[in-house]
């Protein structure tokens, strides 16, 4: 399969990079663009900035980046959590992805947004995404990109990053429209690190 380069910019909302070792998540809105990650309790939460308006709407703060059994999960909404606690309970990386991807489907609201999620563990590496006509979970053994418009099926990414850093700025940087914030995760045999990006 061809590595995927943007040829110009363009809006492909939220989207994550999961590969061997190496996971990242981006915040992309046009609808809510004041939002940061932040870290507390071992898991990285995308929240509302200070000067946000209030919203009721479910879909804007959640669990991005969560441990789970020996692996990292990533993703763009409360499916993360689910997926997490099924690694904790032994649940092979693609079948918790299945499983919980599965059970909440797309998100209800206006667009009927796919959810996208990433296990990267010691030894393998896990993508999905459900959408309103299709539940796509796939090992990857290259980096790997999938995003909730536009990319909305798992493709080849050019991702070449040493340090969780570097693959937070790396997303948050790359060519698509309306960047929000970002976080990036690399594993070094059992253990995981991760870094966030709030411009």
């Amino acid at each position: 399969m061809a590595l995927f380069y943007p040829r110009t910019s363009m809006y492909i909302g939220r989207f994550i990079v999961v590969g061997p070792d190496v996971a990242a998540y981006r915040v992309s809105s046009r609808s809510f663009p004041n939002r940061k990650i932040i870290e507390r309790d071992d898991v990285l939460t995308v929240v509302p900035t200070e000067d946000a308006e209030s919203t009721d709407n479910p879909y804007v703060s959640y669990n991005c980046v969560r441990p789970g059994g020996d692996a990292t999960v990533v993703g763009n909404g409360s499916h993360v959590d689910p997926v997490a606690e099924k690694l904790d309970m032994g649940y092979p990386a693609r079948d918790a992805l299945v499983t919980a991807l599965f059970a909440l489907d797309f998100e209800k609201d206006d667009y009927d947004t796919p959810r996208i999620a990433g296990v990267v563990g010691e030894n393998e590496a896990v993508i999905g995404i459900v959408r309103r006509d299709a539940l796509i979970v796939r090992e990857v053994t290259e980096p790997t990109l999938v995003a909730t418009y536009e990319h909305d099926a798992p493709i080849d990414y050019d991702f070449a990053v040493e340090s969780a850093e570097e693959a937070a700025r790396a997303v948050y940087d790359a060519d698509f429209e309306h960047e929000v914030c970002a976080a990036g995760v690399v594993r070094e045999g059992e253990a995981s690190e991760w870094a966030i990006v709030n411009e």
